[in-house]
């Protein structure tokens, strides 16, 4: 380092960005004010909550529900980053048949031994990915009284505006069960060091906007439960996906994170860029469980569906004569590849195609170029891209 470059900022010329602590310090030395959160009832460590009650009253009106949509925004953009609702799903009973329902389906994937978490060992929690279709698939019922929560439609509305995306997953924090490694969350944040560095600075501001991160307690949640930490104002924090991994931020956060009690039925929501992590479980009895939801942008996607699983079938003997007969230099073969496959392990089916190995599962492309390098018949690489495509389909 004897220019003062990372041998990462080296490798990755998008990102000769240097780390400054100070600043990230400055940032979250920020307190929220009453006045920046005029409808929330209280601030508890700089978090704002809300009533469920007065907010589905607001609902009902144009005037009221513009302020709250544009005071929410403002919150998860340039504020803490997270707002707290009390009671957000207002019958207990739809919360308690919900619970039962997530139980139950626990129950049943632990004969298939589903596990693989994003930022814990496999297994160490009680995990179900896509809770949102299983849960519909359940109790249709149940599942309509839950969702047309006004907290939640809110919410998603004042961050990503209409035509969003629900998804959901289930966590269940035994009782001994261990925290969560801080991190920031969908997209980059599924992303190793690496791989984030390779995306240029200005889609790391972007990526935040693409989605809305929440969670609905499924039981009284308090502090020895280990609720999710928080380390408010830290997403605007510009270079938080490439140094939050680094030791002296992780430091930071162990010291200075925040935890807020929460209720059955009651909600949160935050900024995917908030520095976060799901804490220790020290009580001997309480299974924490949350819904946790991931909510997307409409505008998260393509213009015209493509088969691309056609064409890299298609394109793949071609290519691999092209490496075979060293007709053509590797970096452009990978640029055919960015152009035809598949780059992104999502959306997915996390049941099949679970994250045991890193924080997202393998694509095609990787396959693709996988493959290449270890010269692979095309029969093996064929079969490969078929068990994907049935790994990756609800």
């Amino acid at each position: 380092m004897k220019d003062g470059k990372t041998n990462l900022e080296k490798k990755n010329p998008f990102n000769e960005r240097h780390e400054d602590f100070k600043t990230f310090e400055k940032l979250l030395k920020r307190k929220t004010n009453q006045d920046d959160v005029p409808a929330a009832l209280e601030i508890k460590k700089n978090i704002p909550i809300y009533s469920g009650q007065l907010i589905r009253d607001y609902a009902n009106s144009s005037e009221k529900k513009q302020k709250l949509l544009t005071e929410w925004s403002n919150v998860f953009k340039s504020g803490a980053g997270i707002i707290a609702i009390t009671n957000a799903i207002k019958s207990s009973s739809v919360i308690e048949t919900a619970s039962k329902i997530f139980e139950a389906i626990i129950k049943s994937e632990k004969i298939n031994g589903n596990s693989g978490d994003h930022f814990a060992k496999p297994g160490a929690n009680d995990r179900i990915w896509n809770s949102l279709q299983k849960h519909c698939m359940e109790d249709p019922q149940n599942f309509i009284d839950y969702y047309c929560s006004e907290i939640i439609a809110l919410a998603a509305q004042s961050w990503l505006g209409p035509n969003y995306q629900i998804t959901a997953q289930v966590n269940s924090v035994n009782p001994g069960g261990e925290a969560q490694k801080p991190h920031r969350d969908y997209h980059l944040g599924f992303m190793s060091t690496e791989q984030s560095a390779n995306f240029p600075p200005h889609v790391h501001t972007i990526s935040q906007f693409l989605t809305l991160q929440g969670a609905i307690a499924h039981c009284d949640i308090t502090i020895d439960s280990g609720p999710t930490l928080f380390l408010p104002y830290s997403q605007q924090y510009k270079n938080g996906y490439i140094d939050f991994t680094k030791e002296k931020f992780q430091k930071y956060f162990n010291e200075n994170s925040i935890q807020i009690e929460m209720n059955k039925g009651d909600a949160i929501f935050f900024n995917p860029a908030v520095m976060h992590g799901a804490g220790n479980n020290r009580t001997r009895s309480v299974k924490r469980m949350v819904n946790l939801l991931q909510i997307s942008s409409a505008f998260g996607r393509a213009m015209e569906t493509v088969n691309r699983k056609k064409m890299t079938e298609k394109l793949y003997p071609h290519l691999l004569e092209l490496v075979l007969k060293n007709k053509m230099p590797f970096r452009l073969i990978e640029n055919v590849v960015g152009a035809s496959s598949e780059g992104y392990s999502f959306p997915t089916n996390l049941d099949l195609n679970p994250p045991v190995e890193g924080k997202a599962p393998k694509n095609q492309a990787m396959i693709i170029i996988e493959s290449l390098k270890a010269k692979k018949e095309p029969t093996l690489v064929l079969e490969e891209l078929k068990l994907l495509d049935i790994r990756q389909f609800s």
